[in-house]
């Protein structure tokens, strides 16, 4: 009776085990196979938030066929501790597997709001928009010039919230000055931007800050970005240019990119200029002119003078 027992035991074990395998071996195939997103969606993971609430999430969005098998999958591979908070652009058909790599990666969000200041060589402005994931096309939400008496209530409404993108672009042609004067009037930076860097040393560029970033250090991105560009664009200059240091072609190149903003022009304008350094002419172009006046601080706002031209 016992070994009938015993067999009967051992038999049900074996059962369970199997049972309990092919349960494993069918969630993971759940949790590698691809999702059922049949468009991008942007998933927001809010700061103190946990697994089972992302999952859930997920789960009524649509981009997990089940929550449990995405909390079981995210514990196994360790990185249930791992969540980070942010908006994360989820692709279609993405696996449970790349949904649990994208949000414990950490990093900027890649879709939600965004707010843009833009450094331009007129004005400041500030643009709130947000991303369409089905069409990866940013929609407009407000937009004005910094230092506005009124403020859009779409910016101080976004600007505070956990998952939101700063991002500072600058137009080529901007001076120093007013890059450094553009940060020192945003809100979201903190310290002292310090003394105004030497004219063309700032990289015209698009910069991802983080609110309370420090204004110094993001000088100092700048800095190092345009050292870079400027290394390579020495190394690969043109033989026989009558240039003898980077910094003569840096001076050079913001000559030419003040003289035009048409980028097919500026070869034509370049090799004008050359030639007239080799002739030891002047280069009679408006830019020097007005830079020698404004010295890089504000805009000129209005035309030269003849005096100024002859002088």
């Amino acid at each position: 009776m016992w070994r009938h027992v015993a067999a009967n035991a051992i038999t049900f074990m074996v059962v369970a085990l199997f049972l309990v395998g092919g349960v494993i071996i069918w969630g993971k195939g759940q949790y590698d196979a691809p999702g059922p997103l049949t468009q991008a969606a942007c998933v927001q993971v809010e700061s103190g938030s946990n697994m089972r609430r992302v999952s859930k999430n997920l789960a009524e969005q649509g981009a997990v066929s089940s929550a449990s098998i995405f909390r079981i999958g995210a514990d196994y591979e360790d990185k249930t501790g791992q969540l980070k908070a942010g908006s994360f652009l989820i692709e279609p058909e993405a696996t449970m597997k790349e949904i649990v790599d994208v949000i414990t990666r950490g990093g900027a969000s890649t879709c939600g709001t965004e707010i843009v200041y833009r450094i331009g060589v007129n004005r400041v402005s500030v643009q709130v928009r947000e991303l369409d994931p089905v069409t990866n096309r940013f929609a407009e939400l407000a937009q004005f010039d910094q230092g506005a008496e009124e403020i859009p209530a779409e910016y101080t409404q976004t600007r505070d919230k956990a998952d939101v993108r700063f991002r500072i672009a600058i137009a080529e042609g901007v001076t120093s000055w007013q890059i450094v004067n553009a940060i020192s009037g945003m809100d979201i930076m903190e310290g002292d931007a310090g003394e105004v860097p030497a004219e063309g040393t700032l990289a015209p560029d698009s910069y991802e800050v983080r609110k309370g970033d420090d204004r110094a250090a993001l000088l100092a991105r700048m800095s190092a970005a345009q050292e870079t560009l400027l290394a390579a664009a020495w190394e690969s200059r043109a033989e026989n240019l009558p240039i003898k240091t980077p910094e003569e072609l840096l001076i050079l190149a913001s000559i030419i990119e003040k003289e035009t903003g048409v980028s097919d022009e500026r070869r034509q304008v370049a090799s004008v200029f050359v030639n007239r350094i080799n002739q030891g002419m002047r280069l009679q172009t408006d830019p020097t002119v007005i830079y020698g006046i404004t010295k890089g601080v504000g805009v000129l706002g209005r035309g030269l003078r003849r005096s100024e031209l002859r002088g």
